[in-house]
């Protein structure tokens, strides 16, 4: 599976006493799907996914998953500190039609968070998931930074496709690109080589997702490079290694020349254009533009995502025209001199 360009970790909006508020989770996702996001991230940190029941996350995944457009690549968070939770989540995020299980690291037992810890844990959700798994790393929550070295063991998984990296260190995402290079699958994807999911497939052709290769129809053999026609979907194989997606928009440029293939960025909540601006410069071989493109978001992400979290995140969104909302307990809501700051940190950065 293609996990490239830009992804919004998704909030989850609150009435303001506190339940969730599906109807304004339905708009915004709604709303996304206009924009030139790849897709979504559902449960993820920004999402406060650890603030929420069982049965709300169950209730959240199902709301996004019924909202996004079909052509999104949809990703859950479903990391839990035990493998069997994990697993657990994982199983009903793949019965909601969902693409990708994104699992954190396991952090709370800190001490024993050692190399065979880490990767007896990866291996039983990857070998028993029904869907392919993207490793979450995101220290400035968990306080565990996982090594370089054991993601580089794990990506020879063929159930872990890809991981999201939020270390922001560039040259960990560098270390990791290069000591992956050995990982070589196949990806489908449609003609512009944009993603192509089981799901998507099965909306276009039914139940049995049957591939028809334009070959076959000429007459002639297929081979892994001619183009399939699935439903109303052309498709065609293209090589992919392990996919490293970041997490930090301030860094989003360099990570991308470090060999990252996109990013799941919480300022992409507020801001999904301006950061798909960086990496479509990019994409497009235009350095100077995508350098513009990554000064204008510098200092409002490093603020308001890195700095003043979730609660900041939600006010841009209302300056933004998405619905944002209070944040839940003991987070708190952002005061009157925050938001102004907020508001002006985005004044150049409207959607």
């Amino acid at each position: 599976m293609l996990l490239q360009g830009i992804f919004p970790p998704i909030t989850t909006p609150f009435y303001p006493d506190g339940n969730v508020y599906y109807k304004k989770l339905e708009a915004n996702v709604e709303r996304y799907s206009k924009t030139p996001i790849a897709g979504i991230v559902v449960l993820g940190s920004t999402g406060e996914a650890i603030m929420l029941s069982d049965q709300e996350r169950r209730e959240v995944l199902k709301t996004a998953r019924a909202a996004c457009a079909p052509n999104k690549v949809l990703i859950a968070g479903t990391g839990a500190e035990s493998a069997a939770e994990t697993l657990k989540l994982t199983e009903y995020t793949a019965e909601c039609g969902y693409d990708v299980a994104m699992v954190r690291t396991p952090y709370f037992y800190k001490a024993q968070m050692l190399p065979p810890n880490i990767l007896a844990f990866y291996r039983f959700v990857a070998d028993h998931s029904p869907l392919p798994i993207m490793i979450y790393n995101v220290p400035p929550f968990t306080r565990y930074d996982i090594p370089a070295e054991i993601v580089i063991e794990l990506a020879g998984h063929p159930n872990i496709l890809g991981m999201k990296e939020s270390g922001g260190d560039v040259e960990k995402v560098r270390r990791m690109v290069d000591g992956t290079r050995q990982v070589k699958r196949s990806a489908q994807v449609t003609e512009t080589f944009d993603a192509v999911t089981p799901r998507m497939l099965k909306a276009t052709s039914g139940e049995n997702g049957n591939l028809v290769p334009v070959g076959a129809l000429a007459g002639t053999k297929a081979s892994s490079s001619a183009v399939t026609v699935s439903g109303g979907i052309r498709t065609r194989q293209k090589e992919v290694g392990f996919q490293i997606l970041v997490g930090a928009a301030d860094k989003l440029k360099p990570s991308l020349e470090a060999g990252a293939t996109g990013a799941v960025l919480g300022f992409a909540c507020p801001a999904p254009t301006a950061c798909y601006e960086i990496y479509a410069a990019w994409k497009e071989g235009d350095s100077q533009l995508a350098a513009l493109k990554q000064e204008r978001v510098v200092a409002a992400s490093r603020r308001i995502v890195g700095e003043l979290g979730v609660p900041a995140i939600k006010h841009a969104l209302d300056f933004n025209g998405y619905y944002g909302g209070i944040s839940r307990l003991p987070l708190l809501p952002a005061t009157a001199d925050l938001k102004a700051e907020v508001e002006r940190l985005l004044s150049g950065i409207r959607n």
